[in-house]
């Protein structure tokens, strides 16, 4: 990257040494010699470094926010390397240490579970819990009018957790398209007595799904579009090479200007701009996107996002669609009869300087179809078999970030995820960090009917789920993490 500065500043110079009325066609020519790794710069991390620089953004602010786009959760894991005599030197502190039979790994179940560390657990899992069973039997559940939905009542998580969990007889949680980056499993070791190697003195861990960020973010990042901006529109068609539709994404502003494929690459006053526009999905899985770069740029008033089907090439299997903001991603998905030329609405968010973003419909009516997560429906209820924390904060320990964890009955996450993380393991265990690394790509878990999987929320990222609670009475609450 640092190639592309300096590179970029030889062409800056260079410019301003052209004659005013050849600078466009400057431009033109250095951007096709150069290619993308200089011309779209700006897309880049560093490029949001030197705008949000250049704009007067406090240097330490926009240090942070550099560092939090290339922080490493952001991106795929790379593969380690490592050397003979580092792999021994590991070899012999995991014997040393007593960690031979801590290494692998398998999913977490019931039976590995102690109420002790558990908030919440249904019947069916109460009995196969080790430990004094402590709940009543339960009474038979009262069905919920779904109209009821609009009517939730919102509560902080932590107060759900005082507050409701302890009366608590049933929960059931609503599964949307939404969570599919939400979904994580509980893993444990192969071998139950063997030494905890993680800095929280328990042997077990955990893992979401890919271990890797949202594929529609990461697909739009390939397709060198930025995802680190205020407020993103991406769309995402052809995942199975049976849709070559030609999809565009649209913006229509507060004041009616319309950015889309007409006026692609261009930074409008607003700070919106589409980035990636896909004509011919050909065997890739394709991607549009459009971002708004700065809150101070933006007006007031409502952004109406949709979708124009540009050519109708006999595709059916419609578009996946996100708009993000706060760091909350909302997804559609859009299918059904679509015709050529047809304009599909997906959402309208409500921007202003006082109160922020707010989503204030979802226009679509296919928004709602449903999805297959880890075997169960998107958009039903399904009952959750127990509620725990992180196994970082179990046992009155409190060691890094906390997630909130709430198991899905029969969600079976048919991923083999690795069985532990660098960032989990005790100190004396990090000096062979690209060792372990190798060993926890190495030794993936094996797949299982039987696990603990459902949907775990970080306290360091905004989010909220719908559940169905049945207790003293049946509740339809919205739970803020």
């Amino acid at each position: 990257m640092v190639t592309s500065i300096e590179g970029s500043i030889k062409i800056m110079n260079q410019y301003h040494k052209v004659d005013e009325g050849l600078r466009d066609n400057f431009c033109w020519r250095v951007s096709v010699e150069t290619g993308p790794v200089i011309s779209k710069i700006r897309n880049h991390s560093i490029g949001v470094l030197l705008i949000d620089v250049s704009e007067g953004l406090p240097l330490d602010d926009a240090v942070r926010k550099y560092e939090s786009i290339v922080a490493p959760t952001n991106y795929k894991r790379p593969k380690p390397i490592f050397t003979k005599k580092m792999l021994q030197d590991a070899k012999d502190t995991v014997k040393r240490l007593g960690f031979t039979d801590s290494l692998r790994r398998r999913f977490a179940t019931i039976d590995d579970i102690t109420v002790d560390n558990v908030l919440f657990a249904d019947r069916d899992s109460v009995k196969r819990m080790k430990g004094e069973d402590i709940f009543e039997e339960l009474e038979d559940d009262i069905k919920v009018d779904a109209k009821k939905f609009d009517r939730a009542t919102e509560i902080h998580i932590e107060k759900f957790i005082a507050d409701v969990l302890p009366t608590a007889n049933k929960i059931e949680l609503l599964l949307e398209n939404r969570h599919s980056s939400n979904i994580v499993s509980l893993i444990s070791p192969v071998h139950k007595e063997s030494k905890p190697m993680f800095k929280w003195g328990n042997n077990f861990s955990w893992a979401y799904a890919g271990n890797i960020a949202d594929s529609m973010k990461e697909r739009v990042k390939q397709a060198g579009g930025s995802v680190t901006g205020v407020l993103r529109f991406s769309i995402q068609w052809n995942e199975d090479n049976d849709n070559q539709n030609d999809f565009d994404a649209h913006c229509i502003e507060p004041s009616k200007h319309r950015i889309f494929f007409e006026n692609k690459g261009v930074m409008h006053p607003t700070g919106g701009m589409l980035d990636v526009d896909i004509v011919n999905p050909g065997q890739k899985t394709a991607v549009e996107n459009i971002t708004y770069s700065n809150l101070k740029k933006m007006r007031d008033g409502i952004y109406e996002f949709l979708v124009h089907v540009y050519s109708y090439r006999g595709g059916n299997s419609g578009f996946r669609a996100q708009i993000e903001f706060d760091g909350i991603i909302h997804d559609f998905d859009i299918g059904g009869d679509i015709s050529g030329g047809e304009y599909i609405p997906v959402a309208k968010v409500r921007y202003s300087a006082k109160s922020g973003f707010t989503m204030i419909s979802s226009d679509s009516s296919n928004s709602a179809s449903s999805r297959d997560v880890c075997g169960l429906s998107t958009n039903t209820l399904h009952p959750v078999s127990m509620c725990l924390l992180s196994p970082n904060h179990w046992d009155d320990r409190e060691v890094g970030n906390k997630h909130y964890m709430f198991m899905l009955k029969n969600c079976v996450n048919d991923e083999c995820p690795n069985g532990f993380f660098n960032e989990y393991l005790q100190q004396d265990l990090v000096e062979h960090k690209r060792v372990f690394a190798a060993l926890g790509n190495k030794m993936k878990v094996d797949a299982s009917e039987t696990q603990l999987t459902g949907l775990g929320f970080s306290d360091t990222k905004r989010d909220s789920i719908i559940l169905k609670v049945d207790g003293h009475t049946s509740r339809i609450m919205k739970v803020m993490v």
